[in-house]
């Protein structure tokens, strides 16, 4: 019993996805069709033919697939380093490499005219 309710409600929500996605795929091609006439009667206005759109399109999709070919792309599996700290708190010890957000005490020294420097770890 419990499963044909089950089954039931499944098909009942199955039933209304696919009218909610025919109520969606509607209401897209309604808001199209205005955006459609504007494109046709500004390439009337401006006598552009289709295949020079087609050839602007078709440049800079090879335009956008180019530069992401050029693009370095990220080394798979390769770590990432930590990097040594740049700066040390002399009451706390805490330390900060100089990346990111500056950390509270930084902040707080510079508003009291503390230089960033003074917390510069020397080797």
């Amino acid at each position: 019993m419990a499963s044909q309710n089950y089954t039931t409600l499944q098909a009942k929500i199955h039933k209304e996805i696919e009218k909610l996605r025919k109520q969606a795929q509607a209401l897209h091609s309604k808001r199209r069709k205005p955006v459609i006439a504007s494109i046709v009667r500004s390439m009337k206005e401006y006598d552009i033919t289709p295949e020079e759109i087609a050839s602007a399109f078709g440049k800079s999709a090879a335009a956008r697939v180019k530069s992401s070919a050029t693009a370095k792309p990220a080394k798979a599996g390769a770590a990432k380093k930590p990097v040594p700290p740049k700066y040390r708190h002399p009451a706390s010890g805490a330390t900060w490499t100089g990346r990111g957000k500056a950390p509270l005490w930084v902040v707080e020294a510079e508003k009291n005219g503390q230089s960033r420097e003074q917390f510069l770890i020397r080797s």
